[in-house]
């Protein structure tokens, strides 16, 4: 199986830019995307068990892989949640799958959302990690449309090595991540 685009992307153009652009003393100091989560909260599911199923199904076709069930961890009344309840799917992407997931997604689907102008900039959690969310599932190519019962919104977060938001931006903006433009 060849290696994934994106993956020869980094290995060729970005460690050398970053190297340059950090000053870094080796190549091991780099920061790389370590691993990609998506995940699908569902507060429905407590009152429907085919949404879990749908889902989940769903979350396999995106990402190649089956989804674990999260569970509640603790009971919350106003919602009708019990502890141990299933109230979602995750799935976490490493090596040529996530290169993968990540090609599809910045070339695929993003395009796809409506009206779109970018990613938002800020949405580091100060370690370089970055958190995306998506409002509709049905940007990716591999749903079809006719069959979602439901659109949901979806979680993706881009766990990178680099230990700050400036160095993990940097990265996902040379593999090729769109930023919004700062006014």
């Amino acid at each position: 199986m060849p290696e994934p685009r994106m993956k020869t992307k980094y290995k060729d153009e970005v460690v050398a830019q970053l190297v340059d652009e950090f000053s870094y003393g080796s190549v091991m100091q780099v920061p790389r995307l370590a691993k990609i989560v998506l995940n699908v909260g569902l507060g429905e599911a407590v009152g429907n068990a085919r949404a879990l199923d749908a889902v989940a199904d769903e979350v396999a076709a995106i990402t190649g892989q089956k989804p674990i069930i999260t569970v509640a961890k603790k009971s919350i009344a106003n919602f009708k949640i019990r502890d141990g309840n299933p109230i979602g799917v995750a799935t976490t992407m490493r090596g040529n799958r996530m290169w993968e997931f990540f090609d599809r997604t910045v070339n695929a689907a993003l395009p796809r959302v409506r009206d779109f102008q970018g990613v938002s900039r800020t949405a580091f959690d100060g370690r370089g990690n970055f958190s995306l969310g998506l409002r509709e599932q049905i940007v990716f190519p591999e749903i079809d449309f006719s069959t979602v019962d439901q659109i949901r919104p979806l979680q993706i977060i881009f766990v990178t090595t680099a230990t700050n938001d400036e160095e993990g931006r940097r990265l996902l903006e040379l593999l090729g991540m769109p930023f919004a433009r700062i006014n």
